[in-house]
């Protein structure tokens, strides 16, 4: 399943400051529909993405009936990006097998 969508980076101040993007109402429906096949555990949803040109592969986090897509500072600082930030993300769901 591969899914583009616009979103705003947000900053969640946990232990350590953490950065999401969250992934649209109408595309987490999308996600939900896949994600018994694809988690591996606690409702994680393994996805390889891209934002601008850095590609990454990290898990989606259940959140408020949606998901987030972690942003990693390995992401985040080749492309600047803050929090508040609109990007655009492509985003594949990992199946098994």
């Amino acid at each position: 399943m591969h899914i583009v969508f616009d979103g705003r980076v947000v900053e969640w101040r946990g232990p350590a400051p953490f950065y999401f993007v969250p992934v649209p109402e109408e595309h987490a429906a999308d996600v939900q529909e896949v994600a018994a096949m694809a988690t591996y555990g606690w409702g994680v949803v393994p996805v390889a993405a891209r934002i601008g040109e850095v590609g990454f592969e990290t898990s989606l986090f259940p959140r408020d009936g949606g998901y987030w897509l972690p942003v990693k500072n390995a992401v985040r600082t080749p492309l600047g990006l803050v929090a508040g930030d609109e990007v655009t993300v492509e985003m594949t769901v990992r199946l098994p097998g």
